[in-house]
């Protein structure tokens, strides 16, 4: 009988041992909860806190690449903005050294974010700049560095006049967007894409780096129910065989049901995700009905706009992209081609607009979000622009199921200022490489009436 109480005694014990230890290790699961929690907003910083890249600069989304790394003599990143006088503005971010340069390249542009320029960097580290005016009539501009890895002077601004063709003579003519790309399959092909004839996306091919280019031609051509109905385009490429394409039907202030679709170019064809072709590149224009329909705004009767795509390690497109239920919310989707089905994933509500809306006027563009894109480098991260306690700050989500879960990192918090429209730079592929830049607002009442400063997060 005393050894089975004594037995019973150690029982007890060790169950109190046990239940003690599991307490412990739930404390210090909570403390470590806690604690990550906090080292999270502790190593988020106010917007002043940052390196300022231009004092002076703003950006539109849609002329992409806007920045680029590039590793030669130097390591270095390449970008260009808009500044408030109307100048377009190159600069350099030296990695090593962390001195900015820059360097006006064309004075008295125009007063307008919608000008910032495209660049592309060839092998030796020549920059070359594709920019337009966010006008009609006026030509498609290119400008390029006279020496390598040096933004201090350039060769004269060429005019490339590329919807000067006959077969588009009754379109209305204009340039608006610049993106450019090259792809070393095709013996280093550089595609330009711009919204052009009609204010549909147009595109242009040079075979001898960008020295000549043929004529300009209609890519994406919709019903034209209305006068200048304009699908807004954003590109991307693996830069090595395939150019992807993520497309709206218009303006989300002119379409209530505008969707978002997508299409890539490979090989001369143009195709759906699947593979299926839709037409060859030398008889564009497509129809937007004959691409995959990524978000179908008819359906659910929530407007939506697009924002960035990429190519995931697999080589499928990703996309992300605004829905707009009123105009005041603004809800950020990531959409992934997974090899046989679009998915879909909601992330957040970000707020409403950015723009200051001056007291008692109507605001001309509630649909400008503060912005979401993807890192080009690794497809499973995003940068965002969300509201927080009133003002638009920058986050950095990853995710590691393909868009279902992820973990937030805030870059920025506790900012005087609204951080916005953020750009993940490209061939940053190194975790000692500043990934994202953004702007930091003093002055939005419009993209003709702006005064803003670019941010960078430097290592």
């Amino acid at each position: 009988m005393k050894e089975f109480l004594h037995l019973s005694n150690i029982q007890t014990l060790t169950m109190k041992i046990i239940l003690i230890q599991n307490t412990i290790l739930l404390i210090a699961a909570l403390l470590n909860t806690l604690y990550a929690q906090d080292n999270s907003l502790q190593k988020c910083k106010p917007d002043n806190a940052f390196t300022t890249l231009a004092d002076d600069g703003a950006w539109c989304w849609f002329s992409d690449p806007r920045a680029v790394y590039f590793e030669g003599e130097h390591r270095r990143i390449y970008t260009g903005w808009m500044n408030s006088l109307g100048d377009l503005v190159a600069g350099c971010y030296d990695i090593d050294t962390r001195q900015v340069t820059t360097q006006v390249i064309h004075k008295n542009l125009e007063i307008d974010d919608h000008d910032n320029p495209s660049l592309i960097i060839d092998n030796k580290g020549y920059v070359t700049y594709y920019y337009t005016k966010h006008a009609f009539k006026t030509p498609l501009l290119t400008v390029r560095s006279k020496r390598p890895e040096d933004i201090s002077e350039w060769a004269p601004v060429r005019e490339l006049h590329l919807n000067d063709t006959i077969a588009y003579k009754e379109y209305r003519n204009s340039y608006t967007y610049a993106n450019i790309y090259q792809l070393a399959d095709e013996n280093n092909r550089q595609y330009l894409f711009w919204r052009g004839m009609d204010f549909k996306p147009n595109f242009s091919f040079s075979d001898d780096q960008g020295n000549s280019w043929s004529n300009g031609k209609i890519l994406i051509l919709p019903d034209r129910t209305y006068r200048d109905r304009r699908p807004y385009l954003k590109v991307s490429s693996n830069g090595k065989d395939k150019i992807h394409f993520a497309f709206t039907d218009g303006h989300p202030r002119d379409e209530p049901t505008n969707s978002i679709y997508y299409a890539c170019c490979k090989n001369g064809k143009i195709l759906q995700a699947d593979g299926s072709e839709i037409c060859r590149l030398d008889d564009a224009p497509f129809e937007p009905s004959e691409a995959d329909v990524v978000y179908d705004a008819r359906q659910s009767g929530v407007k939506s706009w697009i924002w960035d795509i990429a190519e995931d390690t697999l080589g499928n497109p990703v996309i992300v992209y605004s829905r707009f239920p009123d105009d005041s919310n603004h809800l950020y989707h990531y959409a992934r081609w997974n090899g046989t089905q679009w998915e879909d994933h909601f992330l957040l509500n970000s707020g409403g607009w950015f723009p200051q809306t001056p007291e008692g006027k109507h605001e001309r563009e509630p649909n400008y979000s503060g912005g979401i894109v993807i890192d080009h480098e690794d497809p499973s991260v995003v940068y965002l622009s969300a509201k927080t306690d009133g003002t638009f700050e920058i986050e950095k989500w990853k995710t590691f199921d393909g868009g279902t879960n992820w973990e937030i990192e805030k870059i920025t918090c506790r900012s005087q200022k609204d951080n916005v429209r953020p750009f993940a730079v490209r061939n940053a592929n190194s975790d000692k490489i500043p990934q994202v830049i953004w702007m930091n607002i003093e002055k939005y009442i419009h993209y003709t009436n702006y005064k803003a400063s670019l941010m960078i997060k430097a290592k």
